[in-house]
């Protein structure tokens, strides 16, 4: 595909498009195609700079889409030469959708091809990248924001020497802890989360009975067709830890109901932001390998969900008040979301596969020359602060930052200063 140059105000991009193997480790047999946005400033010497290579969270989200010349790219085209990649099987690369996947012809063919979705071969499309674009002997620097640093993890334990440094923001990932234990310490952060959310929405306590009540009394069908369930609705928890996620969940819960010819009843434009507020059919990658990017020669088998028995705050009955999951998948989902209903299956076979390989290795890790620099959120909801300040510790010379400035989404809220400081620490 030829390449292509856009223009925004004070912002060059230009786009890329790589075939590499699906399977690297068989680099004769199919081949998928990864996209790469090259972001630059209008200045004539930025062809000049090195590159810093963005790692999206996720997993199975595409890059950021660049508007303007703001936020923690304007902080970063003032040293660098901007790769926003596609990672495999998301937005303009070789996409993983529930109509991409109707062509396999079995459930197991379709759970093969999805084993070639995770860090490690990330990072194998980085490195190839890093080849054809600049050559073997050059090196790049790395951000990873959220799962991203998972895979800038990988990247320091399979290929250090391609990297001129290493650049976390929340996303420092348990190296060792069993899928189990990562889930009891993320029931814990979400409980704390629902805690803090109805102190300051206590109102919304009354809202949310009221809400799971009438779905309990009645089907209530969302405008995709998909019945919007008790513990669907609980899914709007997801939210929680983002520094705006309660107010999105608030604002939502106010609108819940209007007057309708037989009294009261759940609005359509709830019903509309529900299904806005959850990307698990447009981006499958995520409920299909969430779990599986935390097993390392272990299978999940469905962790999220046998380990949420052991967390009654999460049980809906008259008795409790109704309290929001956080970033979990459950089996459910792939009877309860129509798009994902095909991929039941396959979804089966992932979360009992033990061959996972190991994506990080501590010996590696603890003898690191590349320099690294972390923000570490004291409250994050998604990635465990206790694990991530373990894997700090391993990480030889990596400088960790511990804020409770920040929620989760601290390079989006606050991206210039986050990535500024980083730098900086990077630089010392």
């Amino acid at each position: 595909m030829p390449t292509l140059t856009h223009r925004l105000p004070g912002l060059r991009l230009t786009d890329h498009f790589f075939n590499i193997p699906l399977d690297h480790a068989a680099p004769e047999g199919e081949t998928i195609e990864v996209f790469a946005r090259e972001v630059t400033s209008s200045s004539p010497a930025a062809d000049k700079l090195p590159y810093l290579v963005f790692f999206q969270g996720g997993p199975g989200f595409a890059a950021p889409r660049p508007m303007d010349d703001t936020g923690w790219l304007k902080r970063a085209l003032r040293d660098y030469r901007v790769l926003l990649l596609d990672q495999r099987g998301t937005g303009r690369s070789s996409p993983v959708t529930f109509q991409t996947l109707a062509r396999f012809t079995s459930p197991q063919a379709t759970a093969d091809y999805l084993k070639h979705f995770r860090a490690d071969a990330i990072v194998r499309d980085a490195e190839w990248i890093r080849r054809e674009l600049q050559g073997e002997g050059r090196r790049w620097t790395v951000l990873g924001q959220s799962y991203g640093g998972f895979c800038v993890t990988h990247y320091l334990s399979a290929a250090p020497g391609a990297l001129e440094g290493g650049l976390f923001a929340g996303g420092l990932p348990p190296l060792d802890q069993p899928v189990d234990e990562i889930y009891r310490a993320t029931y814990r952060r979400v409980i704390a989360k629902n805690q803090r959310y109805f102190e300051r929405y206590p109102e919304d306590a009354e809202r949310a009975r009221r809400i799971v009540d009438a779905l309990s009394e009645r089907p209530v069908l969302l405008p995709s067709g998909d019945q919007l369930s008790p513990r669907r609705f609980q899914q709007l928890g997801l939210d929680f830890g983002a520094s705006d996620g309660f107010e999105r969940v608030h604002y939502l819960l106010e609108d819940a109901f209007v007057s309708g010819p037989s009294g009261p009843e759940i609005s359509y434009g709830f019903l509309c932001g529900v299904e806005a507020a959850h990307h698990f059919e447009t981006n499958p990658i995520y409920a299909l390998l969430h779990e599986a990017e935390y097993c390392q020669q272990a299978a999940s088998h469905w962790s999220a969900e046998r380990i949420r028995a052991e967390y009654p705050e999460f049980e809906l009955s008259p008795e409790r008040p109704v309290f929001f999951t956080g970033e979990m998948i459950y089996p459910w989902m792939f009877d309860e979301y129509r798009r994902l209903r095909p991929l039941k299956a396959a979804a089966e076979i992932l979360a009992n596969d033990e061959s996972w390989p190991r994506l990080y290795e501590p010996a590696v890790l603890r003898a690191n020359t590349v320099p690294c620099a972390a923000a570490i959120y004291y409250d994050d909801m998604y990635v465990e602060r206790a694990f991530s300040e373990q894997t700090a510790q391993t990480i030889r010379g990596l400088k960790p930052w511990v804020t409770n400035q920040y929620e989760h989404n601290g390079l989006r809220a606050d991206g210039e200063r986050v990535l500024n400081r980083l730098l900086r620490m990077l630089g010392e």
